[in-house]
């Protein structure tokens, strides 16, 4: 029975899947995790519990997508404009994140995950960036699945960043002007050594970016769910590829 489950995981053919083409699994998937806070309302609770129950999917969803092969997950996890969001629920915010880390890092590692970051994470708490720096030197050498966390992670910011950079290094001639063109720019953003995401899913049933990853998705395909975040499992997750993968993308091209 042993040797039966290690075969169907390593050819990734589960018995909850959704008929899924195994060789059109999106590579890289970025998810804006909305929600929490209607799922608490919903039950009338407090939004820590939302957020409480929000790091249950987490788990759920990286255990998925790395056994469905793919390769980038990027997570929306406190955006730029989060800030302005009453304290204690940042403080909440920044303690279940330290929590998260402590808790899954040995299993993450164990699973061959890489922790990984995007966003001006100078602006956190100091545990918050020690625990980023420690479960990132503890995975950074793992082969599989890499996780984003998008922590004060803001496109716009993102974007300007790139343009600050740009321009010192026009200044300090280490690049010229002709040399600036769409595939230099990418190289200057948190995301310069990634795909873009072939696909971006929002739960919760907002129908919008929220400021997440706009220059990366362009041409990335839309995802909308009813379903707020600590209701979204596996699942919701097998469906949003499914539609993914009956989709056409042409990137601006007749086929």
């Amino acid at each position: 029975m042993k040797n039966l489950f290690a075969f169907l995981k390593k050819n990734k053919v589960m018995s909850n899947e959704i008929n899924l083409d195994m060789s059109k699994i999106p590579k890289h998937i970025a998810i804006i995790m909305d929600g929490n806070g209607r799922w608490a309302k919903e039950r009338n609770l407090p939004r820590a519990f939302g957020h409480k129950a929000g790091v249950e999917a987490i788990r759920k969803i990286v255990k998925e997508c790395d056994r469905l092969g793919v390769k980038y997950l990027t997570l929306y996890a406190f955006s730029t404009e989060n800030w302005n969001r009453p304290i204690k629920e940042v403080d909440s915010l920044m303690k279940l994140l330290v929590e998260y880390l402590k808790k899954e890092v040995e299993e993450l590692n164990v699973n061959d995950v890489v922790v990984n970051s995007i966003g001006n994470i100078s602006k956190l708490p100091l545990i918050c960036r020690e625990e980023l720096n420690n479960a990132y030197e503890k995975t950074r050498n793992n082969k599989g699945l890499i996780l984003n966390l998008a922590l004060n992670y803001g496109g716009r910011s993102e974007i300007v960043d790139a343009v600050k950079e740009i321009s010192s290094d026009l200044i300090n001639k280490k690049i010229s002007k002709d040399q600036i063109n769409e595939e230099l720019f990418s190289k200057y953003l948190y995301t310069s050594e990634m795909p873009d995401p072939d696909l971006i899913i929002r739960p919760s049933g907002e129908l919008r970016l929220s400021n997440f990853l706009l220059w990366q998705g362009a041409y990335s395909e839309l995802w909308f769910s009813d379903i707020n975040w600590p209701d979204f499992h596996e699942k919701q997750l097998q469906s949003a590829i499914m539609d993914y993968q009956k989709r056409d993308r042409r990137f601006g091209k007749v086929k």
